[in-house]
């Protein structure tokens, strides 16, 4: 006998038919508890969802709203109500460490560590700036290099030849990757290191030819060069 005729059948027999609705009837009332929990933890799942998105929406506004001040603050040079805020209104620190989740929370971070970097105050910098993460062209580039610069001035240089290694390979361009290399290439010759140096000015030279990091780099070339013996 085929599967069709089979079924068929099944749904001609109203015996059949009953007993099986009675099993499901069965199955339903000794795991309603289950089934019930299943669809109401997908239920939960999803207005969990829509609740967060509209929160971080709320909290990323909140967010900007806090951070124009104290930004104005910081172009003002006003480095200590920038980072602390005026009582009226909270600083960088604040807005970075509340609202850390949020796009104007990682700004925060951002400019938070360009204003403790103003103030000598390089660990600090560093720790802002590496929690600060953008796909901009700009401003992600920037980053790395001023962790590269906080890292000069506590004389790290293998750490500062890093980070402006990131800065310069990040979305290369002829408008600020010559000048993170050349970044690169003193941050080489502060470590010893003149045959990357060397290399650095070399790589400016090649790739950036139009650029006035290219003019300098030749001149720094030849002088290395004239101090290692090399040509």
């Amino acid at each position: 006998m085929s599967k069709k005729n089979t079924a068929l059948e099944f749904l001609e027999d109203p015996d059949a038919l009953a007993g099986q609705l009675e099993r499901a009837e069965d199955f339903f009332e000794k795991n309603r508890n289950i089934l019930f929990g299943v669809v109401g933890g997908i239920v939960l799942l999803i207005a969990g969802y829509f609740g967060y998105q509209y929160y971080q929406s709320t909290q990323d506004e909140t967010a900007q709203n806090e951070l124009f001040p104290a930004v104005y603050k910081l172009e003002a040079d006003s480095l200590k109500q920038a980072l602390n805020g005026t009582g009226a209104n909270p600083g960088l620190l604040s807005v970075a460490d509340n609202y850390g989740s949020t796009n104007a929370g990682n700004l925060a971070d951002f400019y938070a560590g360009l204003a403790l970097l103003k103030q000598g105050k390089n660990d600090e910098a560093i720790e802002h700036l590496k929690s600060f993460s953008s796909s901009d062209l700009l401003v992600q580039a920037r980053a790395y290099a001023l962790i590269g610069d906080a890292y000069m001035e506590k004389k790290s240089f293998d750490e500062a030849a890093d980070y402006y290694q990131k800065a310069a390979d990040y979305k290369p361009n002829k408008f600020f990757s010559p000048a993170y290399l050349t970044k690169l290439a003193v941050a080489y010759e502060q470590a010893k290191q003149n045959d990357k140096a060397i290399a650095t000015y070399n790589s400016i030279i090649e790739k950036y030819p139009e650029s006035v990091d290219a003019i300098n780099a030749k001149k720094y070339k030849s002088m290395l060069e004239a101090m290692t013996g090399e040509s």
